[in-house]
């Protein structure tokens, strides 16, 4: 930072006394995922690392993955929770607990990260062992096997099938009775595929259709059936909303969405926007993750035209892609924190631990 910046603090601290050096700095998010190895809740030093990390380099949002092909990091009979007994073992006690405990020590929020209607490559998935591939979206081609309903190399549940709502809705309940200091959630991968746009041809998903639209058939173009998609996605958030509300009416609701809004409105089936306008949702965190520093700012002018209250969007930054050029990456996060009016939202913490340079410039 330079002395300019100071200087600035400085003069507004004199002016309002409340004002700090943390309230100077833009507002930064952190995505934590269970994919790197050792996972973060496996250990207390792993959880410890994570908190006093997010503080050097003025994190105060952890987006923090407890769910994720239907498999749970906390008591659940939803999912799968061997990964919450196994790390339960190894720290002596909960560990998003202990986590979320830790973080706030420090003044930084936790919000559980949640991957929705992926069930990635899991064919042991407790949801699909339990109903079969009946819950999965599919196109119409004839399925001989399970591998046959594989997307883009996952399996991906149907937002139209009541089952998965029921069953959604109780992994929600459950993950909020067990962490009553919870700060927020965040509902990933709440929308249809997005790599070849021609699914939902599930047996409950067509008859619900047919019986609520009166079309005797479904026809890929036709508006009525995308349409009819786009508000199966919008059902199951207002409900996953309403459920939230009843149980924590102050925790955080978000999502994240896919970008640019053309890909998000005609692939995936997600009108985001319409979730932040209508305040179905707190914010959504929009994840892109552009090559270049110049592309990055046309999806951040687009996305925030989209919405009437750009400061309800954080703006996902990928550490990932840049892991040979953190310089690079922190050009990115400079656009992003100077053109977002929301959160700029790192992506992920797993990649920034593989270089020191990542958290030298962070930490400036």
């Amino acid at each position: 930072m330079s002395g300019y910046f100071f200087f600035f603090v400085l003069v507004m601290s004199l002016l309002w006394p409340g004002l700090t050096m943390a309230d100077a700095i833009p507002r930064r998010g952190l995505f934590v995922t269970l994919l790197q190895d050792p996972p973060v809740l496996a250990s207390r030093q792993g959880i410890a690392d994570l908190v006093d990390y997010a503080k050097k380099v003025h994190v105060r949002t952890l987006f923090v993955q407890v769910y994720r092909a239907d498999q749970a990091w906390f008591p659940s009979r939803v999912g799968d929770q061997e990964p919450y007994n196994a790390a339960l073992k190894a720290v002596g006690e909960d560990p998003f607990a202990l986590l979320i405990k830790r973080a706030h020590e420090q003044s930084i929020e936790v919000h559980a990260w949640v991957n929705l209607l992926s069930l990635s490559k899991n064919v042991e998935a407790p949801l699909l062992i339990k109903y079969g591939p009946s819950i999965l979206t599919r196109n119409i081609q004839k399925k001989r096997s399970l591998a046959d309903y594989r997307i883009d190399d996952q399996y991906f549940l149907e937002p139209g099938d009541l089952r998965v709502r029921a069953e959604l809705l109780n992994m929600v309940g459950e993950l909020l009775r067990a962490y009553p200091a919870l700060d927020g959630i965040q509902f990933d991968y709440i929308r249809y595929p997005d790599k070849d746009p021609h699914y939902g041809y599930t047996k409950m998903n067509v008859e619900r259709f047919k019986a609520a639209t009166g079309q005797s058939e479904v026809l890929d173009s036709s508006k009525v059936w995308k349409d009819w998609k786009r508000g199966q996605v919008t059902a199951l958030l207002e409900r996953l909303v309403k459920r939230v509300r009843l149980l924590r009416p102050k925790i955080k609701v978000s999502t994240t969405g896919c970008s640019p809004y053309v890909r998000a409105l005609e692939e995936a089936f997600q009108d985001w926007p319409s979730w932040v306008n209508s305040g179905l949702v707190d914010f959504v965190t929009v994840m892109t993750y552009p090559p270049d520093v110049s592309e990055l700012g046309k999806f951040i002018a687009d996305a925030q035209v989209r919405v009437s209250d750009p400061g309800k969007l954080n703006i996902a930054v990928g550490a990932y892609q840049q892991a040979n050029s953190p310089q690079g990456f922190y050009q990115q996060l400079q656009l992003c924190e100077k053109e977002s009016q929301g959160a700029c939202v790192i992506f992920h913490y797993g990649s920034l631990l593989g270089s020191p340079a990542f958290k030298d410039i962070l930490s400036k």
